[in-house]
């Protein structure tokens, strides 16, 4: 198993505590995969589920990025836990898109983060009303942002991917914000996905360098997750995504690409 595998970490902590006989899981990720979510995603007659809902590609990608940076499940379970309790299908099914397309990380309160550029004096470009100083919390009633993803400009608060929130406005301040999954209404397809509308976001930090990793804990109090073996992660991380985890990967992912007559997913 080379250091790449989503496995390797997990397989490393097994090895020194003597636990031989889990080993042979590992190297099948749909059973590695399960025994990482503790049981929270299953993986069977070629679907992969959470409580019983068939998951995205996109989740299925973020589970083996956790897998190989030795990164706690439990971010991807409060991810999932918060976006099925959103209220809009539609809004749910843009969401994955806009994520999967800009690769935002996840916070360990199962939040994303995302970019959004603002006014010289910290307030929006659309009204001037908002204030989005670091801190800053902005709301509206749900049924006042627009959800039509077919419209381009219309109500609702923007968050959207680096290169749309540079292009916004003309100079200004760049703000990363953290968004709940529940409260995303829609994401426009004028500018390929790469923005959103949301009911609610808060302004966590100026931004200082764009953010690549799977998960984000630097504009939080997160005292109570977990990071497992934070320093072997680090090494592997540091190894580049090589043969062996995109191969992992695409194994995973197939899995959840075809589909027989039935709209089961097949091997």
């Amino acid at each position: 198993m080379e250091s790449s595998n989503p496995s390797f970490n997990e397989a490393t902590k097994l090895l020194a505590e003597e636990r031989f006989d889990e080993l042979p899981d590992l190297f099948d990720i749909p059973k590695a995969v399960e025994k990482f979510a503790d049981g929270n995603i299953s993986v069977s007659d070629g679907e992969v589920r959470y409580k019983d809902e068939v998951i995205h590609n996109h989740v299925v990608g973020r589970v083996l990025d956790f897998m190989r940076q030795g990164l706690p499940y439990k971010p991807l379970v409060r991810f999932l836990d918060k976006l099925m309790e959103n209220p809009s299908r539609r809004a749910v099914n843009e969401l994955y898109a806009f994520l999967e397309h800009k690769a935002m990380p996840l916070t360990p309160d199962g939040n994303f983060l995302a970019y959004k550029g603002v006014r010289e004096d910290y307030t929006d470009w659309h009204s001037g009303k908002f204030s989005n100083k670091v801190g800053d919390v902005n709301e509206m009633i749900r049924n006042k942002v627009c959800d039509d993803a077919n419209i381009g400009c219309s109500h609702g608060f923007h968050a959207g991917s680096l290169d749309y929130a540079r292009g916004y406005g003309n100079g200004g301040h760049l703000m990363v914000v953290e968004i709940d999954p529940r409260d995303v209404v829609s994401v426009p397809l004028d500018c390929e996905q790469q923005k959103l509308r949301t009911a609610k976001y808060k302004v966590v930090a100026h931004f200082e360098k764009k953010l690549e990793e799977p998960m984000c804990d630097d504009y939080g109090d997160y005292d109570n997750w977990e990071w497992e073996d934070k320093e072997s992660s680090d090494e592997s991380y540091d190894d580049g995504f090589n043969a062996g985890y995109e191969a992992a990967k695409q194994d995973l992912v197939k899995l959840a690409q075809k589909r027989d007559a039935k709209g089961r997913f097949v091997k």
